[in-house]
């Protein structure tokens, strides 16, 4: 006899009677409880309503205990079943695994009822799931040359979002809203981390050029912090990350396909701390005149030396000139800052329509880009890359920029600047002191949006875009 059978049987002559008068019971018990329920917390409930809600409760009672009452039935039902089953029930055990599974299949569904009876669960035997099936092989990652990269007939269209190359969903989101997939796409490592050739080859499986902002510090730093001691230029030129640098390049050589590194961008300025000096003659970050150009040749060297070169193309970027302290704005200070022709592939610049803006300001691809071109061109004959651009929507000129910019890349005279990448993100900074947000997004307003989906379908075949997959 079981358990379940002996715990209700004790008081009761015979189970039809044992489970009657059970359920005789407990509607009765249930019912009692009720009335005292309803009377004593509704005491300004009129004797009708206390009847009716009474009755309702007995019915509810009387429910649970019918299902009580169906629960015990399968039981008992189960309980013959099993019986039946388990003749000979040493041999079909030990056959239970081929067998038709009805003798386990019984005694699982009992041990469910049962447990519903003591109102608990307990977890229930699964057969372990299949082994997946092999995968085919995954088609191998491959991309152009370096040097084909290097004088496309086409420029490239890039674009930054919050996570891609990592990571797609921003940077598709953005595409579908275009109508274009860019041809290459950017983002940004700092010094405390080893090269990641998942960046790489995520970007070349989906045809885009990965162009890696790689600055001398942690990934994590604060774009106010200049003082990165551990960081400084004579350090890295003295041979503190020797270590690093060849094993970074030595994992570029192993992955096999090319990519940009831009390297320390906007040296010029005076926010990052592989800058020289703050515009007044004193040292950032422990550098000094002829630090920056002596630390990019002495990664370039190791770079060479490791194989790494024949698949970087080294992006050499100043900031915009005409926005920076007046003593940095000149030919002969961006001139000193140039490593050679023989270490960087291509020239480059950042350059932002953003506030404070004057009254005499304009928003054309001119005034953001043309002194800064004018020097790039005095400073090396090669081509350029406009490595990070973007506008802001404060005051509402961003259509006109946008607009504008599409006109010149498409002037003639810029034949010589071989893509752009899109600083499509909404970043918060301190403006003159003021916290402001600067919306950067391709697709901030419907109206900016618009701007750069005519501009770039003007270009027509003179940018490499993508087809939407």
């Amino acid at each position: 006899m079981s358990s379940v059978t002996a715990a209700r049987s004790w008081w009761a002559v015979s189970r039809t009677r044992s489970r009657v008068t059970a359920v005789a019971a407990t509607v009765l018990v249930l019912a009692l409880a009720a009335l005292s329920a309803i009377v004593w917390t509704s005491p300004d409930v009129s004797p009708v309503q206390q009847t009716i809600r009474a009755a309702e409760k007995v019915q509810e009672a009387a429910d649970a205990a019918h299902e009580r009452e169906r629960l015990m039935a399968r039981i008992d039902a189960l309980e013959a079943q099993v019986g039946s089953l388990t003749e000979g029930k040493v041999d079909a055990e030990q056959q239970l695994a081929s067998s038709d599974g009805a003798l386990q299949a019984a005694l699982k569904e009992l041990a469910i009822l049962q447990n519903s009876e003591r109102s608990a669960t307990a977890p229930l035997e699964t057969a372990p799931a299949p082994a997946p099936a092999p995968q085919p092989a995954a088609a191998p990652v491959t991309a152009p040359s370096k040097a084909e990269l290097l004088s496309p007939s086409a420029m490239y269209y890039g674009m930054y979002t919050e996570q891609a190359p990592h990571n797609w969903a921003t940077l598709d989101a953005t595409s579908q809203k275009v109508g274009a997939l860019p041809s290459m796409v950017g983002y940004f490592g700092g010094w405390d981390q080893d090269f990641r050739a998942d960046a790489v080859t995520r970007s070349w499986s989906r045809g885009m050029l990965p162009m890696l902002t790689w600055e001398s510090r942690p990934i994590a730093a604060q774009n106010d912090v200049v003082d990165e001691p551990d960081y400084s230029l004579p350090r890295i030129i003295g041979g503190a990350f020797d270590d690093y640098l060849h094993r970074y390049a030595q994992a570029i050589a192993s992955t096999g396909l090319p990519l940009a590194i831009r390297l320390d961008h906007e040296m010029n300025g005076v926010w990052y701390p592989w800058s020289e000096t703050d515009g007044s003659g004193a040292s950032i970050n422990g550098n000094s005149p002829g630090d920056y150009v002596k630390m990019w040749q002495h990664v370039h060297d190791i770079f060479e030396q490791e194989g790494a070169n024949e698949y970087v193309i080294w992006v050499w970027a100043p900031n915009r000139v005409d926005n920076l302290p007046s003593a940095n704005r000149g030919l002969a200070f961006t001139e000193q800052l140039y490593p050679g022709d023989d270490y960087v592939d291509w020239i480059g610049m950042s350059g932002y329509l953003r506030p404070p803006y004057t009254s005499t300001s304009s928003y054309t691809f001119d005034t953001t880009f043309g002194a800064t071109l004018a020097q790039l061109r005095q400073v090396a004959d090669k081509p350029i890359v406009l490595a990070e651009v973007g506008a802001s929507e404060t005051e509402g000129h961003k259509p006109e920029w946008v607009a504008s910019f599409f006109d010149g890349l498409a002037d003639p005279a810029n034949d010589d600047i071989v893509g752009f990448a899109w600083f499509s993100l909404a970043v918060t900074t301190y403006v003159q002191g003021e916290r402001a947000t600067n919306d950067w997004r391709i697709d901030s307003r419907a109206d900016s949006l618009a701007a750069f989906q005519n501009g770039l379908a003007e270009l027509g075949d003179d940018v490499q875009t993508q087809p939407l997959g």
